[in-house]
């Protein structure tokens, strides 16, 4: 049975504080290119991996009193992700060679995987580039469109926040908006990614968070009359000033809080107490919870895709031996757009 060389991105232990790269490793081992006879597995070559802030809570010891959103990493085993692959052997029925997939995968040149509905899909779509599967089209794309349109349950002329809203989620999230006739209003921490929201993905206003000394006043100066939706991406600071800014019946999405992540304490929120007098609603959501929706998904985004009303930008980083700089430095705001890993060009 042939080999191959396979490196793989290996944890090298728990982490605490800020991930560093040197927290990530590559290695090499060997995989046969078949799967043994009579397997209900695949083995698939990754062409590209997802970077997801998500996955720095995976980085953390698994703790029973305040567990993770996702299994936490194993120390001294690759990590995994969403990537895009194609299959190069398949003993399961449903997948035969030469399928393209996006899906569950290690950070690895190769992955045996064992395919599980509305956790590995397969690649329809074939006119876009596959990297859009890693964000617009995958996990990211199916993430903004749930927290959307069935968290904050919008309506035309809402006024809407979306904080890190370069990345891979705030940049959808605000298009999806402006296609609702709603007024909407991003922050990111660069001049650059400012200029990206209100020039590229059509946001009526945008500022960096980094040049504001009070983030209260801030959002006030965006929505002088309050805020209707407000897209949570950051936590934090800027959590309780958008908390001072809801109008009465305002919906908060709570996607992420990738200030948070890194952080041995993480801050509190002081401003809670409004939630009562301003009935406003606040909803933690999962993806994976509404996966089973994601052909409704394609539906909705592939015509506006072909029509140039969504746009995507995305921050390519190449090789696997790029992959650890490029997931850390996610929580440095190194990105510019979905950051990605080509890991092989074929």
């Amino acid at each position: 049975m042939a080999t191959k060389i396979n490196k793989q991105v290996v944890l090298l232990d728990y982490v605490t504080g800020f991930a560093k790269e040197s927290d990530l490793v590559i290695t090499s081992t060997t995989i046969d290119l078949r799967v043994p006879k009579g397997s209900m597995t695949a083995l698939v070559k990754n062409l590209y991996l997802s970077c997801d802030p998500y996955m720095r809570n995976r980085m953390r010891k698994p703790d029973p009193l305040s567990p993770a959103t996702a299994q936490s990493f194993t120390p001294g085993k690759p990590i995994s992700g969403f990537g895009v692959s194609k299959v190069i052997d398949s003993g399961h029925s449903d997948y035969e060679e030469g399928d393209l997939i996006w899906g569950a995968v290690g950070w690895e040149e190769y992955s045996v995987i064992t395919p599980i509905p509305n956790l590995h899909f397969k690649i329809h779509h074939t006119n876009f580039p596959l990297s859009y599967y890693t964000g617009l089209l995958g996990m990211p794309g199916m993430t903004a469109y749930v927290g959307f349109y069935e968290i904050c349950t919008p309506k035309k002329g809402d006024t809407v926040f979306v904080s890190a809203a370069s990345g891979a989620v705030g940049q959808l999230v605000g298009q999806f908006a402006k296609l609702m006739g709603c007024y909407v209003v991003g922050s990111a921490g660069s001049k650059e990614k400012v200029d990206l929201l209100k020039n590229k993905f059509g946001f009526d206003d945008a500022f960096n968070y980094k040049e504001e000394h009070n983030l209260i006043g801030a959002l006030k100066r965006c929505f002088p009359e309050g805020i209707d939706i407000y897209f949570e991406n950051v936590g934090g600071k800027m959590l309780d000033a958008v908390i001072l800014n809801m109008r009465p019946h305002g919906r908060i999405a709570a996607c992420g809080m990738i200030s948070q992540y890194n952080l041995k304490n993480p801050e509190g929120i002081y401003g809670l107490s409004l939630i009562t007098y301003k009935r406003i609603r606040i909803e933690g959501f999962n993806c994976f919870d509404y996966f089973h929706k994601y052909s409704e998904f394609l539906e909705f985004v592939v015509p506006y895709i072909k029509e140039g009303k969504i746009k995507y930008v995305e921050d390519v980083a190449d090789g696997l031996e790029s992959a650890p700089a490029a997931l850390v430095g996610l929580f440095h705001g190194k990105n510019v757009g979905k950051q990605l890993v080509l890991v092989s060009p074929s």
